[in-house]
């Protein structure tokens, strides 16, 4: 019997114990996602060179699965509006059309961050006001989201709410609010 989830908490223990090896995966290092990235560009028969390949890995979020769409997206793109190449220029170009930024955050990914920072000075604000300020369900930014704001540690969870960390307003750009800024980032 073989199983696979990210909610492995939700698994009753009877459930669980019946599963003899249990492990758990980390996201792959961007080195390995450029060989992925390279593998399946042979397969689909894409042509890239390594800035290429190193641009879309950087920006997979450290999941193969992500590396190959991203690749096949990049491709679309490369034979659109390049010539079919692709290198880091139309890597890049590609992405930033698609609205993957450097650190492979989507455009959810910036609205969180935005309206954490913005419209509620930097949190403490809860799962449920930010999922209908950003429009989403609370159970998909805590599952598909979140995990990765946090991994790259951009937002806090706090007994309060999210909170943006100082690293947070550095991506988007904004300024740490002069009067409350001390108090975001205290344990």
């Amino acid at each position: 019997l073989v199983g696979a989830t990210t909610r492995a908490g939700m698994i009753t223990g009877p459930l669980r114990s019946r599963f003899e090896l249990s492990e758990r995966l980390e996201y792959y290092p961007s080195s390995d996602l450029q060989r992925i990235v390279d593998r399946s560009a042979s397969i689909l028969e894409v042509k890239l060179d390594t800035d290429g390949a190193q641009e879309i890995a950087r920006r997979s979020r450290g999941t193969p699965r992500i590396a190959n769409r991203l690749l096949r997206r990049v491709r679309d793109f490369a034979q659109v509006r390049a010539d079919g190449f692709i290198d880091g220029d139309v890597a890049r170009r590609a992405l930033e059309v698609f609205k993957v930024d450097e650190k492979g955050l989507d455009k959810i990914d910036g609205a969180i961050l935005d309206a954490i920072v913005r419209r509620f000075g930097g949190g403490p604000v809860g799962l449920s006001t930010l999922a209908v300020s950003v429009g989403e369900e609370p159970e998909t930014l805590e599952d598909v989201y979140e995990p990765f704001l946090l991994q790259l540690g951009l937002i806090r969870r706090t007994p309060r709410g999210r909170v943006a960390t100082q690293a947070a307003f550095e991506h988007i750009g904004q300024p740490l609010p002069a009067d409350g800024g001390a108090r975001l980032f205290d344990s």
